[in-house]
C-alpha cells in the first residue's frame, strides 16, 4: 500500500519529468477525481494564485545554460492538464501531505459566503466614525458610543439592521429586498439610498435622508411591507434634505428639514432683474424644498440677486432683508416665505 511518503516522491518525480513506468497516469488519474462528486475544487481567485506559483516553480526548475536543445518539461498542450493544477498546489505547501492541510483551510476563506449567516454585533468604542461593509456591499459609518447588529448573509426577503446609537447608511439598491434599520423606537425603509439615523438612549429619533426617498414608521406595529413606493398609512415618506423626529414624550413622528440642506443641483443662482417668485421656485429645485408663499403679494416684486456657497438659510436671509420680508418653518418640512408685496414699478 502507498504510503503519504510514497505518493510524495512520485509527485516530486512528476513535477521533474522523472516519472517511473505508470506514475505519470497514476498522477493524471489523481488530478482527475479532484474536482469531481467529493472533491470541492479551489475557488477561481485561488486557481490563478496556484497557475502563477506554479509557472514561477517550473520555469525555475528549467532554466538551464544555452547550448544543447533543452527537452520541454511539459508537452505541448499539458498546461491546461488539471493535474498540472493541483500538482503545484501539493508543491506549493511541501508536498501533498501539506496539501491535504492547506486545501481546507483556503477553501474555507474562499467560499466561506457558503456558511450560514448569522448575527453579528459590532460596537465602536473609539473617538471616530468606523466603516462597516455588509454582506449586500452596503457601507455603515458607525459613530462613537453607537453599535449595530447585522447578518453576515442574505436569508428571506429583507436585508435588516439593529441601530442603537448613531450610523450613516449608504445602501446597495436592490429593489427586490429591501433594507430596514430597526432602532427602539423606529423602522426605517430603503431599497437604496443614502441616509443618516440618530437613536442615542433617552433622546429623540431622527432619520435624516441625503440621497433618494426613505420610509420612517413607529416601530411598535410596524407595517414591515411598506416601502418608500408603499409607504405605511401611519408612517411618513422622506425626500432629500428632509428628516423625521420621533419624541418619545409626545409619541409624534414629524416631518422637517434638516438642519442645513445641501444643494442638490449644480446650476447657477444668479438673477438680474427677476421675479421674486421665479427666485423661490430655484430655490426650490436647487434645494429640493418646498416654499410656501402668495403669489398675489409677490406679483409687482422683483430683484437682482446672485447667491454662491451660502446655505439655504443664508439665501432667504438675504432674500427676506432685500424685501423686508421673513420666513419661518411650517409642518411637513415647508417654508413659509411671507411678504407684505411691492409697489408696482
Amino acid at each position: 500500500m502507498m504510503t503519504q511518503a510514497d505518493f510524495d516522491a512520485m509527485l516530486q518525480r512528476y513535477l521533474d519529468g522523472q516519472s517511473r513506468l505508470g506514475e505519470q497516469r497514476l498522477v493524471e488519474q489523481w488530478s482527475e477525481q479532484l474536482g469531481r462528486a467529493g472533491h470541492q475544487p479551489l475557488p477561481p481567485h485561488l486557481r490563478e494564485e496556484v497557475r502563477t506559483a506554479m509557472w514561477q516553480n517550473i520555469t525555475a526548475r528549467t532554466a538551464e545554460p544555452a547550448g544543447p536543445v533543452v527537452r520541454p518539461l511539459w508537452p505541448a498542450g499539458s498546461w491546461r492538464k488539471p493535474a498540472l493544477r493541483w500538482a503545484a498546489a501539493a508543491l506549493l505547501t511541501a508536498g501533498a501531505g501539506a496539501l491535504s492541510w492547506w486545501l481546507p483551510r483556503h477553501q474555507a476563506a474562499g467560499l466561506s459566503q457558503a456558511a450560514p449567516p448569522r448575527w453579528v454585533q459590532r460596537t465602536n468604542k473609539g473617538s471616530q466614525p468606523t466603516a462597516l461593509r455588509l454582506a449586500d456591499g452596503s457601507l455603515v459609518n458607525l459613530y462613537p458610543h453607537s453599535s449595530v447588529r447585522y447578518l453576515t448573509g442574505l436569508v428571506g426577503q429583507r436585508r435588516e439592521v439593529y441601530l442603537a446609537g448613531q450610523a450613516c447608511f449608504k445602501v446597495t439598491k436592490d429593489p427586490t429586498h429591501p433594507f430596514l434599520v430597526y432602532t427602539d423606537k423606529l423602522v426605517t425603509t430603503v431599497l437604496g439610498t443614502s441616509f443618516m439615523v440618530t437613536a442615542y438612549a433617552n433622546q429623540k429619533n431622527t432619520v435624516a435622508v441625503r440621497e433618494g426617498r426613505v420610509a420612517v414608521q413607529r416601530r411598535q406595529g410596524a407595517e414591515l411591507a411598506a416601502t418608500p413606493a408603499h409607504p405605511a398609512a401611519a408612517g411618513l415618506l422622506l425626500l432629500p434634505n428632509q428628516q423625521a423626529t420621533y419624541s418619545a414624550s409626545t409619541k409624534e413622528l414629524a416631518k422637517n428639514l434638516v438642519r442645513e440642506p445641501v444643494q442638490l443641483t449644480a446650476e447657477p443662482l444668479d438673477f438680474h432683474n427677476r421675479p421674486v417668485a421665479e427666485v423661490l421656485t430655484a430655490l426650490e429645485h436647487a434645494y429640493g424644498v418646498n416654499i410656501v408663499y402668495d403669489p398675489a403679494k409677490l406679483r409687482d416684486c422683483t430683484i437682482t440677486i446672485s447667491f454662491g456657497d451660502e446655505s439655504l438659510f443664508e439665501q432667504l436671509d438675504t432674500l427676506c432683508k432685500a424685501l423686508d420680508a421673513k420666513y419661518k418653518m411650517a409642518n411637513n418640512a415647508q417654508i413659509l416665505f411671507e411678504s407684505s408685496g411691492c409697489k408696482a414699478s
